[in-house]
């Protein structure tokens, strides 16, 4: 098989096709809950470990770091050498790390262990929609890539309650430990169910660029994290922001000479392409900031139980699946410019309602009114964001467009959890003291808002409703090819999806 043409590959109504489908989910179901689950613990971690806030935030940005600057590799690892293969390496290394992790004794062994955590993610959540584009007949294509999306966020929805009610039944531990059996069960699936595919076109993988991207996010995030700590003139702090600074610097330069690069540099030439990501940037540095920090506040200002603290978010999930395909299909017909520009505005509005909870410890009218207007927000934005950036690349490289914008998504809420903290004035132990966490908390809303406004305005003005290039078709044309429920990042788009 290849991933290029399948005509005669897995129906959608057979057997393999269903195990396909499960594997799948479950194996990008791990690492996509993993992402958020662990924001439910930190308090508990923190008073286990009796850990500053800046270990908590290096406990989520470690899996986020290694994540963000390796998926675009992970892909590219498995169309070179077998997406089945390298999706089963990732499972391997997701569940060692896992289990290394229930095993932490003390902080910094959890940190080191959730960096590899974070390779293992980056390697098995871009092969999970490769196989199934790779394995399925290309009229069930469509079908089974919707069936992964959709199951994909059930999943995410359940995540949160199953590492809740882990964390209140026995131990933060648990949220790790539960990855081994998972794991092992999507490893037997994979080598029972899962075709071995390749791309036989494939490129060399950029090295260089990794390197340099992974670098480049240490320095900086490290940098912004451990300043308030170590102090801003810190040889230490101030060394880490330069020498991240330079590989920034550095990878520019090597994904300009590269002649396989991760992301080719003439993207950016193209106006929609950049404008889109920038929004993607702002709106999910706004998001993630608050999600970071909403699971502590309920906790320790509101005293809900980490089984309630990870349910405040389900209608937010509910709505963003029964929204978003209508969404997408909106943007399709009028464009995305109105979309993109009201949806993050609302996005903030709903962020500005959660700082109704450092007053309001009553779900009803303390939480549920902006989860339910962030939920509209998302819903509104996240399609026709995810479309337009596909839209704006020509179709031959819509993978790595929605590869690299789904990138971009996560470093908004990398950079958004390792800054709003400290800007908020959220450091040391003060997390364990509600009055201290409930000042920091409401200033953290009003960055985070003002960030998702400012995403929207740049829509407003940057962002075109015609096709961005010649050489693929308009968005309203390849939405259909767009699967979304994104809540930590953008979802993974599908260039082949449709069976082009």
């Amino acid at each position: 098989m290849t991933g290029t043409e399948h005509l005669d590959g897995v129906r959608m109504s057979s057997g393999a096709g269903r195990w396909i489908v499960v594997a799948t989910v479950l194996g990008s179901g791990l690492a996509a809950i993993d992402a958020t689950v662990v924001g439910i613990a930190l308090p508990s971690i923190g008073r286990q470990f009796h850990a500053s806030f800046s270990v908590l935030q290096w406990v989520v940005t470690g899996y986020s770091l290694t994540l963000a600057s390796l998926l675009l590799v992970g892909g590219a690892l498995g169309d070179r050498f077998g997406r089945r293969r390298v999706f089963s390496i990732g499972i391997v290394w997701f569940t060692l790390a896992s289990a290394a992790c229930a095993l932490s004794i003390d902080p910094t062994m959890l940190v080191a262990t959730r960096v590899l955590q974070g390779v293992g993610a980056a390697l098995l959540t871009p092969g999970s929609l490769a196989i199934i584009q790779a394995s399925f007949a290309s009229r069930d294509r469509a079908r089974a890539i919707g069936a992964w999306s959709g199951l994909g966020g059930v999943a995410t929805a359940a995540g949160p309650l199953l590492g809740g009610y882990l964390i209140a039944a026995a131990s933060w531990r648990w949220i790790f430990v539960i990855n081994v059996p998972l794991g092992a069960a999507v490893l037997w699936l994979t080598s029972r169910h899962i075709p071995e595919s390749r791309d036989p076109d494939a490129r060399r993988i950029d090295v260089p660029g990794a390197l340099a991207a992974v670098l480049a996010l240490s320095g900086i995030v490290f940098g912004l994290i451990d300043g308030p700590t170590l102090g801003w003139g810190s040889p230490i702090v101030v060394g880490a922001l330069v020498a991240g600074c330079l590989c920034a610097a550095a990878l520019v330069v090597v994904e300009r000479r590269s002649p396989a690069p991760m992301l080719p540099v003439a993207f950016f030439k193209v106006r929609q392409f950049t404008v889109t990501n920038a929004v993607t940037l702002f709106v999910y540095a706004g998001l993630g900031g608050v999600l970071f920090l909403l699971p502590t506040e309920l906790q320790v200002v509101d005293h809900y139980t980490p089984l309630d603290s990870g349910a405040s978010l389900l209608p937010l999930t509910l709505l963003m699946l029964a929204l978003s395909s209508r969404s997408g299909r909106l943007a399709a017909s009028i464009g995305p410019r109105l979309q993109m520009a009201v949806g993050p505005i609302v996005v903030g509005v709903g962020l500005v309602l959660l700082a109704r909870t450092t007053s309001d410890s009553t779900y009803v009218t303390g939480v549920l009114p902006g989860v339910i207007v962030l939920g509209l927000g998302l819903a509104t934005t996240v399609a026709p964001l995810t479309a337009t950036a596909l839209a704006a690349i020509p179709v031959e490289h819509s993978g790595i467009a929605s590869a690299f914008n789904n990138d971009v998504a996560r470093l908004g809420g990398l950079l958004a959890v390792a800054v709003l903290p400290a800007a908020s004035g959220i450091t040391g132990h003060s997390y364990l003291h509600p009055a201290q966490f409930a000042v920091g908390f409401r200033t953290s809303i009003d960055v985070a808002a003002a960030c998702c406004a400012l995403g929207g305005l740049l829509a407003a003005v940057g962002i075109s409703n015609g096709a961005a290039t010649g050489a693929g078709p308009p968005a309203a044309a390849r939405e259909a090819r767009t699967y979304h429920c994104g809540l930590d990042a953008t979802p993974l788009a599908s260039s082949r999806a449709a069976g082009s």
